[in-house]
């Protein structure tokens, strides 16, 4: 039987999550290690500093106290897999709201999977698309099309194998649709940035800030081919991701500055 790691950055009562699990538990044996409380936007990052307990909230389901995403992955691969032993699949979501562009940086639900993929498992974070307000396109649209991807996906890499090289990962991103017009395989957008830090003072009159959420704007690609056109377009999005960052074509280039 195939084994599957379930990941996500929203916590482990997010509706998307029991989404994921429903769209995949017969396919395989499935074990949920999940942050306790949303961890959203916390990147690639591992706890150093203070230890992390499992709570078992069901049979093969535990959150992490006060664990990341990578955290969530780290440990499930170190502590509840026997020795020797590796997930088939890590799945990483399903997300609220996208990651798209540059904002997979910031991702901790692609951080999920990227974590399984330095482990050499295939690895796919998946994330469903809000129109302007994710509580009513959660309300509106639900998770069935993510769903339905999740499944879909899962069963393309059990029945087909796994499509990219060592140490990627699939970043899939689902249209706010209810209709399945297809996937586009995409590179990541050129994500345009705002500053969304808002000042504000709390009752006895100290200042404190809080950061909000950017609208999702982006430059066009000349042959329209990134992850926010297909979404646009009401495509399903398929970006193969890595963990090197290096910008190649800048190696010269800096050699001669140096």
């Amino acid at each position: 039987m195939k084994r599957i790691l379930i990941t996500n950055d929203d916590g482990f009562e997010s509706v998307g999550l029991h989404a994921l699990i429903e769209a995949v538990r017969d396919l395989g044996e499935v074990l949920v290690v999940v942050p306790a409380n949303e961890k959203s936007a916390c990147g690639h990052s591992l706890t150093l500093t203070k230890p992390l307990r499992f709570v078992e909230i069901d049979d093969n389901f535990y959150k992490l106290e006060d664990g990341t995403p990578t955290d969530c992955v780290y440990l499930a691969l170190s502590a509840l897999y026997p020795e020797g032993v590796k997930p088939d699949l890590v799945l990483s979501g399903i997300n609220r709201g996208a990651n798209l562009g540059e904002d997979i940086t910031y991702s901790g639900t692609v951080a999920g999977a990227m974590e399984g993929a330095l482990y050499g498992i295939p690895a796919v974070a998946i994330s469903q698309v809000c129109n302007s307000n994710c509580e009513r396109t959660e309300m509106e649209i639900g998770y069935d099309q993510a769903k339905f991807v999740a499944r879909d996906i899962t069963q393309k890499i059990f029945n087909e194998g796994w499509p990219l090289g060592k140490r990627k990962c699939l970043n899939i991103n689902v249209p706010p649709t209810k209709e399945f017009k297809g996937y586009k395989v995409t590179k990541a957008g050129y994500r345009v940035y705002f500053n969304q830090a808002h000042l504000h003072r709390n009752p006895r009159g100290m200042e404190y800030w809080w950061i909000g959420l950017h609208p999702l704007e982006w430059v066009p690609s000349e042959a329209k081919d990134c992850d926010f056109e297909a979404i646009k377009e009401g495509f399903v999005s398929l970006t193969p991701i890595q963990a090197d960052l290096t910008a190649y074509k800048e190696l010269q280039k800096l050699k001669g500055w140096v």
